[in-house]
């Protein structure tokens, strides 16, 4: 029988990997995903970012919420989001800029491809 109802939270181990290290700015950030759904071009998880700052470029559709942490997200212009917990928001496929962890963070996503 399938499973229609799941809840969203980190169990195990997760998936760890480090960013491109051409889009590393500053730190060492590891970031450890557990990626909870994926079908027909959506995913759904929680995902954790150790300090550190990179270069990010979406080409996807994706709706966080920050669940523990600080991070900032520069976008091309020089725009600052201070990103805290309860914080809830999208990034829209076109965005870019930088992801700096001051803390380490924490969100929930659903993406969209």
């Amino acid at each position: 029988m399938p499973q229609t109802f799941a809840p969203v939270t980190a169990t195990g181990t997760g998936e760890t990997e480090r960013p491109a290290p051409e889009k590393v700015i500053s730190g060492d950030p590891v970031f450890t995903t557990w990626n909870l759904e994926e079908s027909d071009g959506l995913y759904c998880g929680i995902w954790s970012a150790t300090p550190g700052k990179w270069r990010v470029s979406y080409d996807e559709w994706e709706y966080c919420r920050i669940l523990s942490g600080y991070s900032v997200l520069t976008d091309a212009d020089g725009h600052t989001r201070d990103l805290r917990a309860g914080d809830s928001f999208i990034i829209r496929p076109g965005f870019s800029g930088t992801w700096e962890v001051i803390e380490t963070t924490t969100k929930d996503y659903v993406i969209r491809l």
